[in-house]
């Protein structure tokens, strides 16, 4: 096992609507010690810069995307179409469908572009960011240790008994 590779996690959203829950991820990343970054990169309105972004992903020495995504949620499937890096897709909360809409067009990716897929909203962003580090946890142990005290601090939490 090794640590010679520096792991970045890259978080990219559509629109500034969606840091409401994609900070989230970033929280936990922090918490975890993994070295991330924020973007916001519009599959419909800025796709040159989402092309440029997808495309220069692994140049970037970035291991793991985490793409959140309200409505049509074209984003982590587009990324996940120009790169081989995984794509974690987060469905935003949506006024019309309560995000529904954003968890199934994310969830139905054809065979042969796989995007993971996690809950709608804060759950789904912290969920993405635990998913991001388990990933590189295979090859890097200070972040398979820092997850472990995670889940050992969560586990400690839970009530033996109600109050």
């Amino acid at each position: 096992m090794s640590n010679k590779r520096n792991h970045k996690v890259t978080i990219v959203m559509g629109s500034q609507s969606d840091y409401s829950t994609m900070r989230y991820c970033a929280k936990i990343l922090k918490i975890l010690k993994i070295k991330h970054e924020t973007k916001i990169v519009s599959a419909h309105r800025t796709p040159a810069r989402m092309y440029k972004f997808a495309k220069n992903a692994e140049k970037n020495n970035i291991s793991v995307i985490i793409a959140g995504a309200g409505g049509s949620a074209h984003l982590p499937g587009m990324i996940a179409a120009i790169t081989t890096i995984p794509v974690i897709g987060v469905p935003i909360l949506s006024k019309k469908l309560n995000g529904l809409d954003s968890l199934l067009s994310i969830s139905q990716m054809p065979k042969g572009i796989p995007v993971g897929t996690v809950t709608i909203g804060k759950d789904g962003a912290i969920n993405a960011a635990l998913l991001s580090a388990s990933i590189i946890s295979i090859n890097d142990k200070n972040i398979r240790k820092n997850l472990n005290l995670w889940r050992n601090k969560q586990t400690r939490s839970v009530k033996k008994k109600p109050s």
